[in-house]
């Protein structure tokens, strides 16, 4: 009986010529900076009207802002090279919370301090409930250009601490239980803090949560 002939033994496939491509860069280390933000500036990094944006005081490469913070409120900005880190801390689902000084026009009552601090009703919804006390002037710089004044009407400094972000929120918060804000500076987010940290300037700091 005749054999079976001999299947040919297979040639390995061709390797494709070419470039081969580079191996993927390792993921960058991620990077947490505070920035302590001037009045009048914008929370990105380029504007096509000539404002101040955070280039002019920021020159890292691949980092964006977790949050924002008004153009006419100050103090308090955290950036990251990190999407989850950003999301965490910008997230209100978190309810990471917030620490503004506040500049009021009037005195505040008893009874305003416990609105802010049972919740306000805005035209978007009633807020949750907020921390708010009276605060001593605190030791600041300069607010360039100047907060304008009545001279008719007292001002005084609150302390709120809320767990949302919405927008504008403080500023309504205020101006709906008729304390209109006069100027706004965060301090705090979270264990981050503005101490020991100029105008203008950042630093680095641990990337945690």
């Amino acid at each position: 009986m005749p054999l079976p002939p001999r299947s040919k033994p297979r040639r390995p496939a061709a390797r494709p010529t070419g470039p081969r491509r580079p191996p993927k860069a390792p993921p960058a280390e991620p990077r947490l900076i505070l920035f302590n933000k001037p009045f009048d500036v914008l929370t990105q990094f380029s504007d096509d009207q000539g404002r101040a944006t955070l280039k002019d005081f920021i020159d890292l490469p691949g980092i964006y802002p977790a949050g924002r913070l008004d153009r006419d409120s100050e103090g308090l900005l955290l950036l990251t090279n990190d999407g989850q880190l950003q999301a965490r801390i910008a997230d209100p689902r978190h309810k990471l919370p917030k620490t503004y000084w506040v500049q009021v026009e009037g005195e505040p009552s008893a009874e305003q301090l416990q609105r802010l601090r049972q919740g306000v009703e805005l035209n978007d919804g009633m807020t949750l409930p907020a921390e708010a006390r009276p605060l001593d002037e605190p030791t600041l710089w300069p607010r360039n250009p100047p907060v304008r004044f009545r001279k008719s009407v007292p001002t005084a400094w609150l302390e709120l601490v809320i767990r949302e972000g919405r927008n504008r929120q403080v500023r309504r918060m205020t101006a709906a239980v008729g304390l209109p804000t006069l100027r706004l500076v965060r301090v705090r987010i979270g264990d981050w803090t503005l101490d020991g940290l100029e105008q203008g300037c950042w630093r680095e700091v641990p990337a945690k949560l």
